[in-house]
């Protein structure tokens, strides 16, 4: 119909596009040189770059998919602004998009060309003139099987350039913002396959994508107000203060929220850690010494490897806030824990240990204030110099059997706290009752048959199931069916919704018939700091099965059950008798 005259070629906008002029954009059709990205084969290989490369996040890399689903004809040249010639028709610029898309390959040989002069004026390190750089030459650096090309440059100089050029590429990191992904960053793909169609070994090796930046969870904007310079920040919270709260900004490709009230909660967090070395460092005589085998030891030990190992993985996979609430926040609350449960006291290797591993784990967020306080444990050399620390066996069992005891603790001050609360009853007659001396606890090797019975059923189906649980109308409907839960079906499937819920916090191990540690024992190496927590005089630990029905029907594996009373006892007050002075008495 277009070659009859009967139809035309028009193309319009998908939406009104305004100019930065603030003009009206039309669509024109123009005489111009276009890159077919569609282009099968090259498409082939762009996919198998996008296959083998680290995006960091899926909904990067289905963005890539979903631009080279689509991307065809791409408009390369026009005739006016920044750009370089196009070499076959120079009338044409090419534009910065399909321009700048290989440049990194330049940086690889910039400081040996031009110095350290950003503006590329600089005079050669090594005595090349710009006009000797050929297209012969560059393809001699670029390409491993490009001949030695003629030219006035030593080859001991252009072999130098080669070699820096080898020894750089690939590019193991691009890192970028996620609106350039549908253009820049794939044409990026794109352009390196073609030129090194048979060398996979200099495509990109990762492309991390981030998303933009939220002011106090507000888009930026200078009409409004809501806007920050980067020099304004460093100002008002310091460059580490400010590197802490972009870090915990977010990670994804996700808007970022940068909170000034975060912030300022960073500077206070990273001084009260200042605080606490010097703290540390001024009471060093008086931290305990000795072999360090204490339960709380062993505990704190084992969470400082875990730590060091879950942040060596964000760091790797370039998740900052999560290496930020592994490397600080939990590695700050292991020490804290520490603190509180080691009622012998604080081993002083262990502290330093600490230390020194906590400092290692933040420099790459807070390197000047990681810098001082190397200094401050009297390290020489800077922090810049030091090796990422080393992660020991971490016994994940004794780490759960931790979070165990804090979360029994808790639970026993609530219960103390409902004991203590005064009965319900008319106005005038509610008396508290009397503070209790002693506490005994209850732990279960096994569960109640009832729940026995359940768990044993619904572990039956998540393993039928790879990993997942049925329906609760086919669970109930399975659990109804069973003699020996006919009188307990009110409590049965408020444990199963309990027990979904926790699958999904803590995984399968939550279906175990019987506790991977000894409950008992966790009890009775903290019996003290318990007892000391609660006020009590004394705290005893018995067996379920030794208790009556009610508290056997109560108590499972992780939830023990204590009970609270009071034991007649006589006040002794201890004084300390003024010495008596020499002597007794005399004669006149």
């Amino acid at each position: 119909m277009v070659e009859k005259g009967e139809a035309m070629i028009y193309m319009e906008p998908e939406k009104q596009v305004m100019s930065r002029s603030a003009d009206e954009c039309v669509v024109a059709l123009c005489d111009q040189w276009y890159l077919d990205y569609g282009e099968e084969n090259w498409r082939t290989q762009a996919d198998l770059c996008l296959q083998n490369m680290e995006t960091f996040c899926d909904e990067t890399r289905k963005n890539f998919e979903a631009t080279l689903g689509w991307l065809k004809e791409h408009a390369c040249s026009r005739t006016y602004g920044l750009g370089s010639r196009l070499p076959w028709d120079e009338q044409w610029l090419i534009e910065s998009l399909s321009d700048s898309t290989i440049y990194m390959a330049y940086y690889t040989v910039c400081h040996l060309l031009q110095g350290n002069n950003v503006s590329g004026q600089g005079e050669s390190p090594i005595g090349i003139r710009p006009e000797q750089m050929t297209r012969e030459v560059w393809d001699y650096i670029f390409f491993k099987s490009a001949p030695f090309p003629k030219t006035t440059i030593p080859k001991e100089k252009l072999n130098k350039l080669k070699n820096e050029f080898e020894f750089w590429y690939p590019v193991d990191l691009r890192a970028s913002g996620k609106d350039l992904v549908p253009n820049h960053l794939t044409y990026y793909l794109y352009n390196h396959v073609a030129m090194w169609p048979e060398d996979s070994g200099k495509w990109p090796v990762a492309v991390r994508a981030n998303g933009h930046l939220l002011l106090n969870s507000e888009k930026m904007s200078k009409s409004t107000g809501n806007f920050l310079t980067l020099s304004q920040a460093i100002d008002k919270f310091s460059a580490d203060g400010m590197r802490l709260a972009l870090a915990d900004a977010g990670d994804t490709v996700e808007d970022a929220n940068f909170v000034e009230a975060m912030a300022e909660a960073s500077i206070l967090r990273l001084y009260t850690w200042v605080e606490w070395v010097k703290e540390m460092l001024a009471n060093f005589d008086s931290l305990r010494s000795g072999p360090n085998c204490t339960f709380n030891d062993r505990v704190f030990e084992s969470e400082i490897n875990a730590g060091i190992f879950k942040t060596e993985q964000n760091y790797e996979k370039m998740m900052f806030k999560e290496a930020l609430k592994t490397g600080f926040f939990e590695f700050q609350a292991a020490k804290d824990k520490y603190r509180e449960l080691a009622i012998e006291g604080m081993h002083r290797d262990l502290v330093f240990r600490f230390i020194e591993i906590q400092t290692l784990l933040l420099t790459p967020i807070c390197p000047h204030l990681c810098e001082y306080i190397w200094s401050l444990l009297g390290k020489t050399d800077s922090i810049m110099n030091a090796s990422w620390p080393v992660a020991g066996p971490a016994d994940e069992v004794l780490i759960r059997s931790s979070q165990y005891l804090t979360e029994t603790a808790h639970d026993l001050r609530l219960r103390l706290k409902n004991y203590l609360a005064p009965a319900k009853g008319k106005k005038g007659d509610k008396q508290p009752p009397q503070k209790p001396s002693h506490c005994t606890i209850y732990v279960a090797k096994t569960y109640p048959t009832w729940q026995h019975i359940t768990l044993s059923t619904l572990r039956k189906h998540y393993q039928a199931n790879s990993g997942s649980l049925p329906d609760n109308k086919v669970i109930a409907t399975e659990l109804n069916s069973l003699p020996e839960l006919k009188k307990y079906m009110k409590r049965v499937m408020p444990f199963v919704a309990m027990i979904k819920e926790n699958l999904e916090k803590k995984g399968p191990r939550i279906l175990d018939l019987e506790l991977e540690f000894d409950e008992q024992a966790v009890i009775l190496e903290n019996l003290v700091y318990l007892t000391n927590s609660l006020d009590l005089d004394q705290i005893e630990v018995k067996f379920a099965s030794e208790a009556d029905d009610k508290i056997r029907e109560e108590c499972c594996p992780g939830k023990p059950y204590s009970v609270f009373r009071t034991e007649p006892g006589v006040p002794v007050y201890l004084v300390k008798p003024t010495a008596l002075k020499w002597p007794l008495f005399h004669e006149d």
